[in-house]
């Protein structure tokens, strides 16, 4: 590519997210009475948000009604063409249903605000034009408009769509703050993802318990408590007395060590002899992100888990929380 070409593409790039980034900006004085009123409809909705848009706008209100949604407003996306041929019945009198036009003037959106008035739903408005058929017939009407579009044919959607998009975002925010959404009700939204199982998943869930827990009594000859802890194959055991309740730990670093100082005739030695006392444990109603913390900051590879009475519960290690994507 000749030099001049690739100078003069970098210019046209940064140009766009300039004129994008102003047309971002441009909304924050919008922020105002009819927006508090927007958010006033969606939280005294006993329904559901339904989202509406044509073309792009249509792209945009299906993010828009995404992150209602992921964020503690029900919400859901509706193809204004699809509407008008039956899936009108989606819409029910207790929603709120949000609308995106650039123009204000989609014949799509248009065709279905009779409807909408007769079912007494709160129509909301996102345009680019105050005084359009859309912006007039809307419950409340937000101002999305922009100066120019980033594309230099003033014809492809860009800076249009992204006012759009960060009106819904800031929208989507609000609502969040006045609900008092937390990062636990984040997560239970989303249950497959990073967050959710660092902020769901508890070690009740992924631990060893009944009888896959490795566990031999203290004076049980070293010998069976390794054939114990091959059984079970998770690298250790639990030491414990008669009520289950935890006096020690005996893993595969604690079998080398004992191999080096008394070799094999260590095997018919008790294994309470070689246990490690005081072993760490935890509840099993703690989180597995505290189980992987703990475990790393002790620098172990397992944690013995244990109710009120010091009694074994499960056994937890690190590959548990491998394979359950905590790390």
């Amino acid at each position: 590519m000749d030099p001049t070409d690739t100078e003069k593409l970098r210019k046209l790039a940064q140009a766009v997210l300039e004129i994008e980034a102003k047309a971002v900006t441009d909304l924050i004085p919008r922020i105002d009475a009819s927006f508090v009123t927007a958010a006033d409809h969606i939280l005294r909705c006993r329904g559901r948000v339904v989202v509406l848009g044509m073309g792009k706008s249509g792209h945009i209100g299906g993010k828009i009604a995404a992150t209602l949604a992921s964020t503690g407003t029900p919400a859901f996306f509706v193809h204004p063409g699809e509407a008008s041929h039956g899936d009108m019945g989606m819409v029910k009198p207790e929603d709120v249903v949000l609308a995106l036009s650039n123009s204000g003037e989609t014949d799509e959106l248009i065709v279905l605000v009779p409807l909408l008035r007769r079912l007494g739903v709160p129509l909301i408005a996102f345009t680019g034009n105050p005084t359009s058929t859309l912006a007039e017939a809307a419950s409340v009407h937000i101002n999305v408009g922009v100066v120019q579009e980033a594309c230099p044919l003033g014809l492809a959607p860009t800076s249009s769509t992204t006012a759009a998009l960060a009106m819904g975002d800031a929208l989507a925010v609000a609502l969040l703050e006045a609900r008092g959404f937390t990062q636990e009700d984040f997560a239970r939204s989303h249950p497959g993802g990073a967050l959710g199982r660092r902020l769901l998943l508890k070690i009740s869930d992924l631990m060893h318990q009944g009888e896959r827990r490795p566990r031999v009594g203290s004076d049980t000859p070293l010998r069976d408590a390794l054939l114990e802890m091959t059984r079970k194959g998770l690298g250790l055991t639990a030491i414990v007395d008669e009520h289950d309740r935890v006096l020690g730990i005996f893993t595969d670093g604690d079998l080398r060590r004992v191999l080096d100082q008394g070799g094999v005739d260590a095997l018919r030695e008790p294994v309470g002899a070689f246990m490690t006392r005081h072993s760490k444990t935890i509840p099993a109603d703690t989180l597995a992100a505290e189980a992987l913390r703990v475990m790393q900051e002790n620098k172990i590879n397992a944690l013995l888990v244990t109710n009120e009475d010091g009694a074994l519960e499960g056994v937890l290690n690190m590959h548990d929380l491998l394979k359950a994507r905590v790390m």
